[in-house]
């Protein structure tokens, strides 16, 4: 019968996911009753497997997006303890993105660094109320120990969160260095991925250019400054040269303040930014 390979072909494909209008053109007057009857059931049935699964796609895409601004909030909730931590998982996430972007990174490893950069101290939740408050004795080994316990917390708060894929590793090594003297897990070289190279950058860039409790922030000269004196035994000195460039081409990040009605002042932007 005229068209039936063609047609058992297309069921074919269709089954293995592949959906194409081939069918429709047996649904022609040139076929016989019986082919057109089933290629135009198997037409309709394709149009609604892929309404289906278009939907279906969009609903896990807002999953991902409510998942991810449920953590946002709690992360965000972090600076109602320290209020110079206000912004810094915005900041940095952006940061990220301009910096993979400037790389020439695929969308969806720019979407990667950029949800890493977002979370990255998400761990920080776990710190002490000594360790928050602290603002006038000096760190000692047990408050250390503390702070370098983060990427680990973070990473297992977030582990179960599949879709974030190589943003887990980047959430756990991004006080990892080069030369192997980072935490938690000494990493050296080539074994620190190059999310988690964005990320380490980009955290210490924002850290230095906005106040803290134990330093005012940097202006550009200071800040480019210090990361290239960390480029190759800490940072990645190619990823550090082209951040520099993106950060003298357009500049700092400015976050809105997401808790306005809080008493706390927001940190200012070096008064020499170019």
């Amino acid at each position: 019968m005229d068209g039936l390979t063609q047609l058992l072909a297309c069921i074919q494909d269709i089954s293995g996911g592949t959906y194409s209008n081939d069918i429709m053109e047996l649904t022609s007057d040139k076929y016989d009753p019986f082919i057109r009857e089933v290629a135009e059931s198997v037409g309709l049935m394709m149009v609604r497997i892929e309404g289906r699964e278009f939907a279906l796609e969009q609903a896990n895409e807002d999953l991902k997006c409510n998942i991810i601004a449920t953590i946002k909030a709690v992360a965000r909730g972090l600076s109602l303890r320290d209020p110079y931590t206000r912004g810094h998982g915005e900041r940095v996430g952006k940061y990220s993105d301009r910096l993979a972007r400037r790389l020439g990174w695929s969308e969806d490893e720019i979407w990667t660094a950029h949800v890493a950069g977002t979370l990255h101290d998400i761990g920080k939740i776990g710190f002490s109320d000594r360790l928050i408050q602290n603002e006038d004795t000096k760190v000692d080994a047990e408050m250390l120990a503390e702070i370098r316990q983060h990427p680990e917390w973070g990473h297992c708060m977030l582990r179960g969160l599949d879709f974030l894929g190589p943003a887990l590793e980047s959430v756990r090594s991004h006080h990892e260095r080069l030369d192997g003297t980072g935490y938690p897990n000494g990493l050296k070289g080539d074994e620190i991925k190059p999310g988690a190279r964005i990320l380490s950058i980009v955290d210490v860039f924002d850290a230095i250019t906005t106040n803290r409790s134990y330093q005012d922030a940097m202006n550009f000269d200071k800040a480019f400054s210090i990361l290239r004196k960390l480029a190759g035994p800490s940072l990645d000195p190619e990823f550090v040269e082209v951040f520099i460039v993106e950060i003298e081409e357009n500049g700092l990040e400015v976050v809105e303040d997401n808790f306005s009605t809080c008493t706390t002042q927001s940190s200012p932007l070096p008064s020499n930014k170019k």
